[in-house]
């Protein structure tokens, strides 16, 4: 079943072409923590490409990995990075379009109850 879907679906995760073409052409480099694979070519112009463990998103790959990716940086971002520190939060992906999506009071999907505001409009009706 899971070659079917890598035949199929490109949405999720690498097809059987990106998955044949990183065996035989790619070096495997490092996993982050959310399971993205990294990859770079073995020879020829370096090349580096990032195989997401879920959905195909960009804003799943962390900021120092992007950097490695777009070749910012040389060190792989594992082994050249000091350790985070205690008040940094652990990264999220974006989470538009999804349920978990921050929603203000008075969004659409919260029920519209926001409170007054002194800029408020008042429609004008005549007497």
């Amino acid at each position: 079943m899971r070659f079917l879907k890598m035949i199929f679906t490109w949405w999720e995760g690498a097809t059987i072409g990106t998955a044949l073409y990183s065996a035989r052409k790619g070096r495997f480099v490092a996993e982050d923590g959310a399971g993205n694979r990294y990859y770079e070519s073995k020879k020829g112009p370096r090349r580096r490409w990032v195989i997401y463990a879920g959905g195909n998103d960009a804003s799943n790959v962390p900021a120092e990995w992007h950097g490695w990716l777009h070749q910012t940086v040389e060190d792989v971002p594992d082994q050249s990075l000091p350790p985070a520190r205690q008040w940094e939060t652990p990264y999220t992906p974006n989470m538009t379009g999804t349920g978990a999506a921050y929603r203000p009071a008075g969004a659409l999907e919260k029920g519209r109850n926001r409170a007054s505001a002194s800029g408020d409009y008042e429609a004008w009706s005549p007497n």
